[in-house]
């Protein structure tokens, strides 16, 4: 179909690009493949109302790719509508036991030619579908004092940003945020919120944990904003426990094309003990198009829980092991975005702050000594009671790359007394993003 909805459909046009996101200009958000149509709810609509979310001066750029208004979209089932037909052999959701690894073929499907959408039409339709919530939170960037002492760029700088947006079959199934209400909760609304903050910082690379809407949302609206996409699941993921559950989750890594191209790639499930775990990464190599210089870009998630303290250091130093290859032992600058379920007193934090590749964290850069990290980049109440802690990071080759600004974090009059996630804010991680740039060569004297 044409006009239709994006989001739900991506093939639509002109319709909700957040329900079909493959529609052509329609509700992109719900039937991405239809035609003229509400692109969040059926995105083979026909295009919606212009409206606005978001303070003064937030860059916002209104809304309406979705639909008019959310009273008129139809109502979702609380893990949204259907699943992807990668995930039909699992259409029996699991409820006892370990999940059985999904089929090789989910790791790599064949991505469709989709029309391009431009990000301020599918942010005004995310805005529309949003428009009784609060509006989201102001965070601002804060520039680091070392490197005006450097020598600047010729090039524009790079803009990474590192997210566990909150896999939706665990945030309604498992995580027991008690202090959320359900109705934040919803797929509907949430994905708009998750759209609207990578739409708001337009990242040049992002790195993404715990995605369970790869296939029916975040593949086919990413890829018609510009970006490659590589998506990599667990292979026992435990949202395939939760019943109406969406396929399982993993890590995603997404560029512009139009400022990358892809050298190589590697899909790593990381060891501990000699034992393959359940836990993964992606790592590619890209190549700037301005600069012509390479880049290796890395995302993982390790294991949670406390008492694994050193099944997560087993993962991080196999994940370095695997980097310090592909860089050729840090010939090639290294960026590593993770969720690492590890405080900065953790040994798999040590590992990395003193690994050979030279890496250092871009966040202590915030901090008034220039060595501590944040205070928090997780804050949620379950039932075993408050939980605030630093577990996000992002990772760098100092030697090779400055960092030229980085995104404060909010505050705890922000987040407010119910913690995250909220009606503000779709997930329990905050995201990071940092604006990064390449130290000059030394010169040679011949």
């Amino acid at each position: 179909m044409s006009c239709c909805g994006l989001l739900t459909h991506p093939t639509h046009s002109r319709c909700g690009l957040l329900t079909h996101p493959t529609h052509s200009r329609c509700d992109l958000l719900t039937h991405p493949t239809h035609s003229r149509c509400d692109l969040l709810t059926h995105p083979t609509h026909s295009p919606l109302r212009v409206g606005s979310r978001g303070r003064a001066g937030d860059g916002q750029w209104g809304a309406g790719l979705w639909g008019a208004d959310r009273a008129s979209a139809s109502p979702a089932s609380p893990m949204g509508h259907g699943t992807s037909r990668l995930y039909s052999a699992l259409a029996k959701t699991l409820t006892s036991g370990a999940a059985a690894p999904h089929p090789e073929y989910l790791l790599s499907p064949d991505p469709e030619h989709l029309e391009p959408i431009d990000p301020k039409e599918l942010l005004e339709e995310c805005r529309a579908v949003l428009h009784t919530r609060p509006p989201r939170f102001q965070r601002d960037f804060v520039s680091v004092s070392s490197v005006s002492s450097e020598c600047p760029s010729s090039h524009p700088p790079i803009r990474v940003m590192q997210w566990n947006i909150l896999a939706q079959a665990l945030g309604e199934g498992k995580d027991n945020f008690v202090q959320c209400p359900a109705e934040a909760l919803r797929w509907e609304e949430r994905k708009c919120l998750i759209l609207e903050e990578i739409l708001a910082y337009q990242p040049d690379i992002l790195c993404l944990q715990e995605v369970d809407h790869y296939f029916d949302t975040f593949q086919p609206l990413l890829s018609r904003l510009g970006y490659q996409c590589t998506f990599l699941p667990k292979p026992w993921s435990p949202c395939l426990d939760v019943e109406h559950n969406n396929g399982p989750d993993g890590c995603a890594l997404f560029f512009l094309q139009n400022r990358f191209k892809l050298i190589n790639s590697a899909n790593i499930r990381l060891t501990a003990m000699t034992l393959k775990t359940n836990q993964v990464a992606i790592a590619q190599t890209l190549e700037c198009r301005e600069s012509g210089r390479q880049l290796c870009v890395a995302v993982t998630h390790l294991k949670a829980r406390t008492g694994w303290e050193r099944f997560r250091s087993a993962q991080g130093c196999d994940l370095l092991q695997n980097l310090q290859s592909i860089t050729q032992g840090a010939r090639t600058p290294l960026i590593v975005c993770g969720d690492f379920n590890a405080e900065p007193t953790e040994e798999v934090y040590r590992h990395f702050a003193s690994s050979s590749l030279n890496l250092s964290s871009a966040y202590k850069l915030l901090s008034a000594d220039g060595q501590s990290e944040p205070p928090y980049t997780t804050w949620k109440i379950r039932t075993s009671g408050e939980c605030r802690h630093t577990l996000d990071y992002i990772w760098y080759s100092q030697h090779a790359l400055s960092v030229r600004s980085a995104l404060d974090l909010l505050t705890e009059e922000q987040i407010g007394p119910n913690r995250l996630p909220s009606f503000n804010y779709p997930s329990d991680h905050l995201s990071l993003v940092c604006d990064f740039s390449f130290k000059e060569p030394p010169h040679g004297l011949l």
